[in-house]
């Protein structure tokens, strides 16, 4: 320790939580040569060990197809480093770092390369050792791999820790969820699964609980008799990229709603856990999702927009007779006594306008107008999850010389300018610590998967099944099609991203 930078002496933070057993940690990935380690999980693991949040004594062993080496491994993820990274670093920060790289090259399916993994980490660990096990790869080949980490005893717990992160989809459908489920508590029990979902490693997504819990002027108002009604978009400006593939038999309802815009609903609806553990927060949100009624052929018909983007078809890798919607828009109910009535509406994209991730909260207009003005408008709450982070809101103000007109005005936080413009940490660096220290809050339990699954099930079989509503075609870089529109304009409502984007640039 005596021989690193001041700035990167590690250990402090993580040895200062009740959780840290003082053990040596491990942290293997499965999928190591792929991309979402060179451009996601080095990064954020090697700007951990910059804030000296990992722990005294860890490695990080890469297990994949690729044939690496050590010196390859680190200098593939010395180049991801370079590029991707949010943060500015010295080659004597990453050469301190390197070293805690390992790479063994092997198979997926063969129990041998496990066995071989086993001896590895014995021989690199020389001890009892904490392993937290990444799976950067696809669901489907989650059960081989837990099943032959079991086999190699490789998942015994005693006095270290054995955990396991396994990255989205978590399944295609109800069906496939529960079977998934069944398989991995075969070897693993639920309190070593980590089920991750990166939005809810945002800043801004953390932000939703601490804007409601941590001020008393929001959550008395933050129920039926004040709010008129919740929008949710998450909004992606870019078309396949490079997932045509994966994405024809997927699309947005599977990619999206499922999990990002269902955590963020869950977020904004749940009740005040008794406390901020795992537990108690994790049980609020799947009380959230249960109170929702799983939709009707005839719901889905009235409630859901689905539509596909004009040119869709010509895309290489899709099937030219393609009917995946790359938008969706749909209308929930929570039947709670919080939110009886009040709709939520969610909508997502690709090829939309703006890249954009926001929750607006519109309250109800006054029920009397006291004042001989103009139209008023409602008041508004706007959580800007990215880009241009921070909050909004719109309240009116009685017009400079004036009788009694009014204007719409607008409170702002940005946190750009509250805490600087490299503020927010990349969403895997508060997840992969998260991990580390066994804090589950922001993970998925098994029950949160099925249930929401349970919810999205009858749209997709509806959709597919019956076709309906039919498949409607919107613009690249519009705000989708005309029946998205009508899906509020039928209550008397629209969408007010647009509206809201203007308060954030005035």
């Amino acid at each position: 320790m005596e021989n690193l930078p001041s700035s990167i002496v590690h250990g402090q933070f993580i040895m200062n939580t009740p959780l840290y057993n003082g053990l040596p940690t491990t942290i293997i990935i499965f999928g190591a040569s792929g991309d979402l380690t060179q451009r996601k999980l080095i990064p954020s693991l090697f700007n951990l060990f910059r804030k000296r949040r990992t722990p005294k004594k860890f490695q990080i062993v890469g297990f994949g197809g690729t044939a690496f080496t050590d010196e390859q491994f680190r200098e593939h993820l010395h180049k991801g480093v370079k590029e991707h990274a949010g943060f500015t670093f010295t080659d004597e920060e990453w050469n301190i770092f390197a070293p805690n790289l390992h790479y063994l090259a092997g198979k997926y399916t063969q129990a041998n390369d496990f066995k071989k993994l086993a001896e590895h980490l014995t021989k690199l660990e020389n001890g009892d050792a904490n392993r937290l096990f990444y799976m950067a790869l696809p669901p489907t080949l989650f059960p081989n791999i837990i099943t032959n980490l079991n086999a190699s005893g490789q998942l015994h717990e005693n006095d270290a820790w054995r955990r396991v992160i396994l990255e989205k989809p978590f399944g295609t459908d109800l069906v496939s969820a529960v079977t998934l489920n069944k398989q991995v508590h075969k070897a693993l029990s639920e309190n070593q699964i980590y089920r991750i979902d990166h939005y809810l490693g945002k800043e801004t997504v953390q932000n939703i609980l601490f804007t409601r819990f941590a001020n008393t002027i929001f959550e008395p108002i933050w129920n039926r008799t004040y709010i008129d009604h919740v929008q949710i978009t998450v909004a992606e400006k870019v078309g396949l990229e490079h997932r045509a593939g994966f994405y024809d038999s997927v699309g947005v309802l599977r990619d999206m709603f499922q999990n990002h815009l269902l955590q963020l609903l869950t977020l904004v609806a749940m009740e005040p856990p008794a406390s901020f553990n795992a537990s108690d927060l994790r049980n609020e949100k799947v009380k959230v999702l249960s109170a929702i009624q799983p939709m009707t052929p005839e719901q889905v018909a009235a409630s859901t927009v689905r539509a596909q983007y004009k040119g869709y078809r010509n895309e290489e890798q899709v099937n030219p007779n393609s009917n995946t919607p790359t938008y969706a828009a749909l209308r929930f109910f929570i039947n709670n006594w919080r939110w009886k009535g009040v709709p939520f509406y969610l909508r997502s994209g690709k090829h939309l306008a703006e890249k954009q991730s926001q929750i607006i909260i519109q309250f109800k207009e006054p029920p009397l107008a006291m004042f001989p003005m103009q139209t008023m408008k409602p008041n508004l709450l706007v959580l800007y999850l990215q880009p241009d982070e921070g909050l909004h809101i719109r309240f009116e103000a009685k017009a400079p010389d004036t009788v009694a007109e009014t204007r719409s005005v607008d409170m702002e936080f940005k946190y750009s300018d509250a805490f600087g413009k490299t503020a927010i940490p990349e969403s895997y660096e508060r997840l992969l610590l998260d991990a580390i220290q066994g804090d589950a809050s922001l993970f998925t339990r098994g029950d949160e998967v099925e249930t929401a699954w349970s919810l999205i099930d009858p749209i997709l079989q509806t959709w597919e099944t019956y076709q309906t509503p039919p498949l409607a075609v919107y613009k690249p870089d519009s705000w989708g099609p005309p029946e998205g529109y009508d899906l509020l304009a039928r209550d008397g409502r629209r969408w007010l991203n647009e509206e809201a984007s203007m308060m954030l640039e005035n």
